[in-house]
C-alpha cells in the first residue's frame, strides 16, 4: 500500500467520503501505467485514492488511479497512453486549491507531481532559477533568500503548496500589491501536451518577443492545456529591511477608505491586508495572539527597502491611518512579533470552521478605489440574509476573500448563500472587477464564467483548449462546463 504518498492534507475520515461510481480503468491500462512509473509509485486502492477526491474547499469523485511520475519522459508516456486509450488525466500538486481545479472528474487518473521536487539550479548572476513543479513554495523562498535573493509570490498556503500549482492557478498573495503575481516571475516552462509532445516555451533572459507568448498562455490555465514539468523563474535582490505594522479601526468603512488613501498618496507598501471583525475574532479564538476583538477592522501593512526608505514610509503610513480614523497604529518591534501577526492573518481561513461546518469561499477583486463600495455591499448582504459572512484579504490590490459560513444541509440557508454570491459577483463586475483574483475557476466558478467573459471570447478560449487537447484528456470539466 502506498502510504508514503498519502498527503498531509488528507484530513477527511474515509467514512465521510462518498464513492460516486465504480472504477472502469482496465487492469490492462493500469498495468501499462505501472510499467511507466513503477509499482511503488501508483495505486488503485480506495484508501489511497480517497485522499485525492477533494482540495481545500471542493469535493470531487473517486479517481480510478493515482500515479507519481518522476521525469518529464514518464509524464509524456502517461499522456500518450491517455490520449490513445481515452482516459482523462488530472495533474495535482499539494491539493491546496479552492475551486476544484485538481479534483477528479469522470473516471480519471491523478498524476501527482510530488516526486518532481528538485531545485535544479539557482543562478545569482542572472537572477533566475530552474525548478521542478513539486517544490514547496516556502522551501524555494527560503533557499533563494539564503543566497540574498527574493521570490515575491507568497500565497497563504506557501508552507505546503507547490510551485507547479502556483503556476497552474497564477497564484498571488499579500505581496502582489507591490510585486505582482506568479506570472510576473515565470520566464519560461517545459510542459507536456495532451498527446505526449514535450514543448519548451519562453526564455532565460529579461526580454524576449519571438513568436506568441505560450508561457503566459499556460500560466493560469489550471492544467487544461499541458502539464508543466520545469520552470524558469525570475528572482529579485532580497530587500535590506522589512517593517510590519497594524492599524486598528472602529469603523469598517474607514479602514476601506484608508486603503484607497494610501495608494492615492503614491505609497506602495509590499502588503496591505484587511481583516473584518468576524475574521479578527476567529483568528484570535484560534491563536490567542492578542488581536483587538472589539475592532471593526484591522489593516496589516508591511514595507520593505533600505532602512532609511522604510522608516520614512512607516511615518507616512502612520499619518494616513490616523487621519483616516485608526485609533491605534503599532509597529512590530521584532521578527517574532511580525511573524505572530502573519500567523494570525494566515490562520483566518482554516479557523473559520469554528463558525459553521461548511464554507463558500470567493476571491473577488475590485479597483482599489471601489473597496469601500464592496465592503458596504457585503455588509448589506449580511443584513439581508442573516448569514455569517467573513471578509479579509489583499486589500492593497483590491482582492477581497469573501466567505459565507453555513451548514449546507440547511437548504434555505444554502439557497440564500448562493443568491448572495451571485449578487456579489454581479456587483463586482459592475464595479469593473473580476470574480476570481487568484483562486482560478476550476469547477466551483465554472457556472459563472459567462458573467465576465463574453460569448466570442469564451468561444475562442474553448477553441484554444480544443487545439491543445482535441480529445479533452487534460483536466476535463475545469474552467468550462462540459
Amino acid at each position: 500500500m502506498m502510504h508514503k504518498f498519502i498527503p498531509s492534507f488528507c484530513r477527511e475520515p474515509l467514512a465521510r467520503i462518498i464513492f460516486i461510481f465504480e472504477m472502469t480503468l482496465t487492469q490492462s491500462t493500469y498495468a501499462k501505467l505501472r510499467n511507466i512509473v513503477g509499482s511503488p509509485n501508483c495505486s488503485m486502492a480506495k484508501e489511497d485514492l480517497a485522499c485525492y477526491t477533494y482540495d481545500a474547499n471542493t469535493q470531487g469523485q473517486l479517481p480510478a488511479a493515482v500515479v507519481f511520475p518522476r521525469t518529464t519522459d514518464e509524464i509524456s508516456r502517461i499522456l500518450t497512453l491517455a490520449n490513445d486509450e481515452r482516459f482523462s488525466v488530472i495533474p495535482r500538486g499539494a491539493g491546496t486549491g479552492m475551486t476544484g481545479g485538481s479534483i477528479p472528474v469522470n473516471d480519471s487518473v491523478i498524476v501527482g507531481m510530488s516526486r518532481l521536487n528538485h531545485i535544479l539550479k539557482i543562478d545569482p548572476d542572472n537572477l533566475i532559477a530552474f525548478v521542478e513543479p513539486g517544490v514547496i513554495t516556502g522551501h524555494f523562498q527560503h533557499m533563494v533568500e539564503q543566497q540574498g535573493l527574493f521570490y515575491p509570490p507568497d500565497p497563504s498556503s506557501a508552507d505546503v503548496c507547490t510551485l507547479g500549482g502556483n503556476l497552474a492557478e497564477n497564484a498571488g498573495g499579500p505581496r502582489a500589491v507591490k510585486y505582482g503575481v506568479t506570472r510576473d516571475y515565470v520566464l519560461g516552462v517545459e510542459a507536456v501536451l495532451a498527446n505526449g509532445d514535450i514543448i519548451r516555451t519562453g526564455v532565460q533572459t529579461m526580454k524576449g518577443v519571438v513568436g506568441y507568448d505560450l508561457t503566459r498562455l499556460l500560466i493560469g490555465s489550471e492544467g487544461t492545456l499541458g502539464i508543466i514539468t520545469e520552470m524558469t523563474l525570475r528572482l529579485l535582490p532580497l530587500p535590506e529591511a522589512v517593517k510590519t505594522m497594524t492599524a486598528v479601526f472602529d469603523r469598517i468603512e474607514a479602514a476601506a477608505k484608508t486603503v484607497s488613501d494610501i495608494i492615492r498618496r503614491r505609497i506602495i507598501p509590499r502588503t496591505i491586508e484587511y481583516m473584518d471583525n468576524a475574521s479578527i475574532r476567529c483568528a484570535e479564538n484560534y491563536l490567542h495572539a492578542g488581536l483587538p476583538t472589539d475592532a471593526e477592522a484591522i489593516l496589516l501593512l508591511e514595507v520593505d527597502g533600505t532602512k532609511i526608505e522604510i522608516d520614512a514610509m512607516v511615518n507616512h503610513l502612520k499619518e494616513i491611518c490616523i487621519a483616516g480614523g485608526a485609533n491605534n497604529f503599532t509597529v512590530a518591534q521584532t521578527e517574532d512579533e511580525a511573524a505572530d501577526l502573519w500567523k494570525a492573518r494566515k490562520a483566518i481561513s482554516p479557523s473559520l470552521f469554528t463558525y459553521a461546518p461548511d464554507k463558500i469561499n470567493e476571491d473577488i477583486v475590485v479597483p482599489r478605489n471601489k473597496i469601500p463600495d464592496i465592503v458596504k455591499k457585503i455588509d448589506a448582504l449580511r443584513s439581508e440574509t442573516g448569514l455569517i459572512m467573513v471578509s479579509f484579504g489583499h486589500a492593497g490590490d483590491g482582492n477581497i476573500h469573501f466567505n459565507i459560513m453555513l451548514d449546507k444541509k440547511n437548504k434555505d440557508d444554502l439557497k440564500k448563500a448562493q443568491t448572495a454570491v451571485e449578487s456579489l459577483f454581479d456587483f463586482t463586475i459592475e464595479l469593473g472587477g473580476t470574480i476570481s483574483g487568484e483562486h482560478g475557476i476550476g469547477t466551483a466558478k465554472a457556472p459563472f464564467i459567462s458573467k465576465e467573459i463574453g460569448p466570442i471570447e469564451l468561444d475562442l478560449m474553448k477553441r484554444i483548449k480544443k487545439l491543445f487537447d482535441p480529445n479533452n484528456i487534460l483536466n476535463p470539466g475545469k474552467i468550462f462546463q462540459d
